[in-house]
């Protein structure tokens, strides 16, 4: 019993001693150590990552061993590890430089989109990619979300214009001067046409996979964008989002997948307001 007491003392203590400051610091540490796990899991670096546990195991079994000739080496080799991880996660780290650098803060300035601009938005997409399906008219749609598109939308013409079904298969019609390449919307409204896309790297990928679904699934790995995808040969609607891709879907599972990735963050926060003005009513 004296040593429960003890130890709860002890822990006390310690609690007392940790500032604000402190539980910050633990906080980022934890999330930089959880974004690195997520980019590894969705590449093919685990291997890498692995190789570098076995050698630091190594390292201290040679240590714990006496074998000075092995621990030296394997010491002398981890003194560059950082330039070796570096060079070996060059991509990674490019990627996740580039979303840092492309965060979309349109939303401090007021010029968030409307819940209401999103769903037509999604009403249009969903039913002039239903008619493109049946005419089998190839599209590729990439809805802009956190991370903005900038790069790319430099690569098509400007049009920022309002979301129709008319102007969607318009654009993608097969012998339209825009039909070649991506549409991207922005805030809801059609930002940019005939834009062009980063091919994915990904080379377990079905080879019946043309280059309109390798360039959705292209964009939807470096950016948090979700991407429409219509087959020109087969008419099939597929759906990119953190490169993966979801194909053959059908009417409701299309447009309830639109509705769950693009309204999260609108519905998250009209909650969010609903909850806070009850709070305030009762307080």
């Amino acid at each position: 019993m004296e040593s429960v007491k003890e130890v709860l003392r002890v822990l006390l203590n310690f609690i007392q001693t940790v500032s604000f400051w402190d539980i910050l610091d633990i906080l980022i540490v934890a999330y930089l150590i959880y974004r690195t796990i997520t980019v590894v899991r969705k590449t093919s670096s685990g291997s890498v990552i692995k190789g570098i546990i076995l050698i630091l195991a190594f390292m201290w079994l040679s240590s714990f061993l006496n074998l000075k000739v092995i621990n030296y080496l394997l010491g002398q080799t981890m003194k560059l590890g950082i330039l070796v991880l570096i060079i070996l996660f060059q991509p990674e780290l490019r990627r996740f430089l580039e979303q840092m650098g492309n965060r979309n803060f349109n939303y401090i300035f007021g010029r968030k989109a409307t819940i209401g601009n999103i769903e037509a938005g999604i009403a249009h997409t969903v039913a002039a990619c239903m008619e493109m399906s049946k005419k089998k008219t190839g599209a590729l749609i990439v809805f802009e979300r956190e991370i903005a598109l900038i790069d790319y939308t430099k690569t098509g013409t400007r049009l920022d214009s309002i979301m129709s079904v008319e102007l969607l298969t318009s654009i993608f019609y097969p012998k339209s001067p825009l039909h070649d390449g991506a549409v991207i919307i922005r805030d809801g409204r059609i930002y940019a046409a005939s834009c062009m896309l980063p091919m994915t790297s990904n080379l377990n990928i079905s080879r019946d996979l043309g280059m309109r679904h390798r360039s959705g699934i292209g964009i939807s790995e470096v950016t948090d964008a979700v991407v429409v995808i219509v087959s020109e040969e087969t008419g099939s609607i597929s759906v990119a989002i953190n490169g993966m891709l979801k194909r053959h879907l059908a009417h409701d599972t299309f447009e309830k997948l639109l509705r769950n990735e693009l309204l999260l963050d609108e519905n998250t926060t009209t909650v969010k307001k609903k909850f806070r003005d009850r709070f305030r009513v009762r307080k």
